[in-house]
């Protein structure tokens, strides 16, 4: 249900019309294909219950959607990484302050082609040697990224540069935020990458772990090994911390003047808070302790604003680390 990425605010501000002359309420959203998913099974269910509000859900990537987000164009935006300092001066700028709400947890799924018989784990190395920018041009077949394997040409699929995900990615495993080959298909829509992957034997990709188990049959998982032995991006190897440091905290951010001035915006941040965990493993993610969720409902209502991160990455961070900030703030 949430694959498809059709219906937009387009069609929804056309809805707004009708109704019998009652005007529809919009919630506007965008951001990161990551947490696309979530936000849009969050939004399906309040709409049964709050038939006059509609929730629009773009996925310009989590860069993207900030970009629209500390211009004032959107009331929340989801992002799969935490917020730039760049970001942050930004909205500064604009006026924008706002309430910083971590969601769920994800892992990171490095995947190739059911048909590729010879991968059976990557290392952090490994990886590194793939994606690093000096591999452009000269890392191009298989054979050359281990002995033994096939002397066939290496495909590959990522995210776009507006990517959290590509943010994230880049910076555990190259070492640098950014810093990546560019001689490969990128897309900001997750399922782009899904339908490529699947359809090349000879292809590589990584995008968020809902997107793989909604795609289960068409791809292969890769287990990393990041110097402990070979870890399946499962969610049991998430909340217990093995799956580092491909795991990541997920966030949504909402604008304090869209919460405070639009009762229909505070209304769906407030029972997309009461409901998530209920939802978040339903299509793919880890729920965070209920800790977690108390201490963002907290925040909004003692208008903390701004971000535990304070502009920096965090990381590799397991959901303990997470709940440790979150509890200092």
């Amino acid at each position: 249900m949430w694959k498809r990425f059709a219906i937009f605010a387009g069609m929804a501000l056309l809805a707004a019309g009708c109704g019998g002359g009652r005007k529809t309420k919009i919630v506007s959203v965008d951001g990161s294909s990551t947490v696309y998913p979530i936000t849009e099974a969050v939004a399906e269910e309040f709409q049964k219950d709050n038939p006059g509000i509609k929730v629009t859900v773009g996925i310009s990537g989590t860069g993207g959607g900030f970009k629209k987000f500390c211009r004032g164009e959107t009331d929340v935006n989801n992002a799969s990484r935490p917020i730039k300092a760049s970001e942050i001066e930004m909205c500064r700028k604009n006026g924008i302050e706002f309430y910083e709400l971590p969601i769920a947890y994800d892992a990171i799924t490095v995947v190739v082609n059911p048909d590729n018989t010879w991968v059976d784990h990557l290392t952090l190395e490994e990886l590194r040697k793939i994606w690093a920018p000096e591999s452009q041009g000269k890392i191009t077949k298989w054979s050359q990224i281990r002995d033994g394997w096939p002397d066939e040409e290496l495909h590959l699929y990522g995210p776009g540069v507006d990517s959290g995900t590509f943010d994230y990615f880049t910076t555990v495993v190259i070492g640098k935020e950014g810093a990546s080959r560019g001689d490969y298909t990128s897309s900001e829509d997750d399922n782009v990458l899904v339908q490529g992957v699947a359809s090349d034997k000879y292809a590589l990709g990584y995008f968020g772990l809902a997107y793989y188990l909604e795609n289960k049959d068409k791809l292969k998982a890769v287990p990393i090994d990041a110097g402990s032995g070979p870890v399946m991006p499962t969610v049991e190897n998430v909340v217990s911390g093995k799956y580092v440091p491909l795991s990541r905290p997920l966030f949504i951010y909402v604008s304090k003047k869209s919460y405070e001035t639009k009762p229909h915006v505070k209304r769906f941040v407030d029972y997309y808070l009461t409901h998530v965990k209920d939802l978040v493993r339903d299509v793919g993610y880890v729920e965070l302790p209920d800790e977690a969720y108390e201490l963002a409902r907290r925040r909004l209502k003692e208008e903390k604003t701004g971000s535990i991160f304070s502009g920096r990455s965090k990381a590799g961070m397991k959901i303990t680390d997470l709940l440790k900030l979150e509890g200092e703030r």
